[in-house]
């Protein structure tokens, strides 16, 4: 653990604030949900919980076979991260945060098919890839991340073939939420 030097009361309802800076930083939003775990030593460890993760293997399998299906790279995301990848190193994207381009396009809530003359990011700083289409995973209304299929050249188009098959692969991921 990294000591922050803040320190925090708990109030009579048991209850304590986490500085703004520390959710900035580990982006961390209203509603966020988070998992308590406790050491040895006594410390209580607050960690973002990330429902799509649980999925992690299964993902990694998915993303697979929508790579083989389509010859397109593919990665699978949480609302922060990547947590799986298809025909890409996985050094290059895997457990990188997503962009805040991607953000956005969660928080819209609809499928997206990139033109020639737009440019989604998957994360920051890497640019051999950019999506290409991009769908999110919606359970009981929440957005939990999104499915990706990435494109390396700008002029590549991606058809309703692509938008269907990510489509497809981020409604499952979202049954499996609910199961």
């Amino acid at each position: 653990m990294k000591a922050t030097g803040i320190v925090r009361r708990i109030d009579d309802l048991g209850r304590v604030v986490i500085p703004k800076e520390i959710r900035r930083t580990m982006r961390i939003r209203e509603g966020d949900p988070l998992e308590i775990y406790t050491d040895r030593e006594g410390g209580v460890i607050f960690k973002k919980y990330s429902p799509v993760n649980e999925l992690g293997d299964f993902a990694l399998q998915y993303a697979e076979t929508l790579f083989k299906t389509s010859g397109y790279p593919v990665c699978i995301t949480d609302k922060d991260s990547i947590i799986a990848t298809a025909g890409v190193a996985k050094k290059d994207l895997y457990d990188k945060p997503v962009s805040s381009e991607m953000e956005k396009l969660m928080e819209e809530k609809t499928a997206f098919v990139c033109s020639e003359n737009k440019t989604v990011p998957v994360t920051e700083h890497y640019e051999k890839y950019t999506a290409g289409v991009v769908s999110p995973i919606i359970s009981d209304g929440d957005v939990l991340g999104n499915v990706v299929m990435m494109r390396s050249d700008q002029n590549e188009k991606m058809t309703d073939v692509e938008l269907k098959l990510a489509s497809a692969a981020s409604m499952f991921l979202a049954k499996q939420m609910e199961i």
